[in-house]
């Protein structure tokens, strides 16, 4: 009996010993370093954004990472990307910086990803220089 016991929590503890490190060490790390300096400009980014009026969107297809970004009249909106991230929501070993061209009507860049859920971060400069974040979840047949 007492070898039954031993081994039947001996497995539960592996267990949870072996989930727990992978929890830690797959960790993609914090958005920001110090959360109540952001939180200070929040709802200023926000409103400035929300002005814009503009309606975004991203999409990959056989390679092709697409993000649309239209104003409040469905009138294409050229912008100049700042800062553009592609990866897995759970850890950074897959991340990659997409080289986005204007092809008129949206920003596109190739990729090479896996099928599966994606996360596109995205920083934007408005031609009125308001600076514009999103976050794109993409999910990749």
């Amino acid at each position: 009996m007492l070898g039954l016991m031993v081994g039947g929590f001996g497995i539960i503890i592996a267990v949870n010993l072996t989930l727990a490190w992978n929890a830690i060490a797959t960790f993609p790390g914090l958005e920001a370093r110090n959360s109540y300096v952001v939180s200070q400009k929040f709802q200023a980014d926000r409103a400035a954004q929300n002005a814009l009026r503009w309606n975004a969107t991203a999409t990959i297809d056989d390679g092709l990472l697409t993000v649309e970004i239209l104003d409040h009249n469905g009138t294409p909106v050229e912008t100049e990307v700042v800062r553009a991230i592609l990866g897995r929501a759970t850890h950074t070993g897959e991340d990659s910086t997409p080289e986005f061209t204007w092809n008129g009507t949206a920003l596109t860049a190739p990729v090479e990803n896996a099928a599966g859920y994606w996360n596109l971060r995205l920083e934007l400069i408005a031609p009125d220089g308001t600076n514009f974040r999103r976050r794109f979840p993409i999910t990749v047949k």
